[in-house]
């Protein structure tokens, strides 16, 4: 299995008492498929993303994500674990303004120290070539779409060639062309071997995924084939 929850509850303190964002959850996952989490706002989706990335932590139960059981990771061990093998597709893209697409791109192998300096600009200049966008590379993201800059968000995910990308919402903000086109990335990305999990709305991602977890109140009420 490439993600495993076991009785996992996320609870936060409130002042009306503990509130349950997650409520003892458990999912598993295999490695390359694309699982598609839905539900309505407030229902946990982004918190059980969060648990998977290791961006949040869980109150009780187990997070185990390929082979490594996150609570045993102290914060600076588990940034570098999160850098090589989770990547993260934002909703809104979370571009750095003043890098250009190349540079965003590089960043996480910067950080990671995944490959020498020359090495990560090819390796990044490969990845925008990859999502269609090779020719925006020096450009700041402000000058690009958004489906340019979601395109740039995938390539910047899959800079130090992590086996899951976690995708919020990828195609939440843009045109049904331009989400058509995010979907067939994600499908290959799942074809190529990579776990894909997305949070989404968008009925034609959901229908194209391997399986369909809907959550309801911070529990899982149904798995259904995509």
């Amino acid at each position: 299995m490439m993600i495993e929850l076991h009785d996992v509850a996320r609870i936060y303190p409130t002042p009306q008492g503990p509130f349950a964002a997650l409520d003892n959850v458990s999912l598993t996952i295999d490695a390359g498929e694309m699982i598609a989490v839905v539900g309505a706002s407030g229902s946990g989706k982004s918190t059980l993303v969060n648990l998977i990335s290791g961006i949040d932590r869980a109150t009780t139960g187990r997070v185990v994500v390929a082979g490594t059981a996150l609570a045993t990771l102290r914060e600076g061990q588990l940034s570098r674990w999160r850098g090589r093998h989770v990547g993260i597709v934002f909703q809104f893209f979370q571009l750095l303004p003043t890098l250009t697409i190349l540079e965003n791109v590089m960043l996480p192998i910067d950080f990671c120290g995944t490959l020498p300096a020359r090495e990560a600009r090819v390796r990044a200049t490969e990845l925008l070539a990859r999502v269609g966008i090779a020719d925006q590379a020096n450009k700041l993201p402000a000058a690009l779409s958004g489906g340019q800059q979601q395109r740039a968000a995938i390539a910047r995910a899959l800079a130090t060639d992590p086996p899951i990308v976690l995708a919020d919402e990828p195609t939440g903000n843009l045109d049904s062309t331009t989400a058509a086109e995010i979907l067939a990335l994600l499908q290959e990305l799942v074809a190529a071997g990579k776990t894909v999990v997305t949070v989404t709305h968008a009925r034609d991602l959901a229908r194209h995924a391997d399986r369909v977890v809907v959550l309801a109140d911070g529990r899982i009420v149904e798995v259904a084939r995509g």
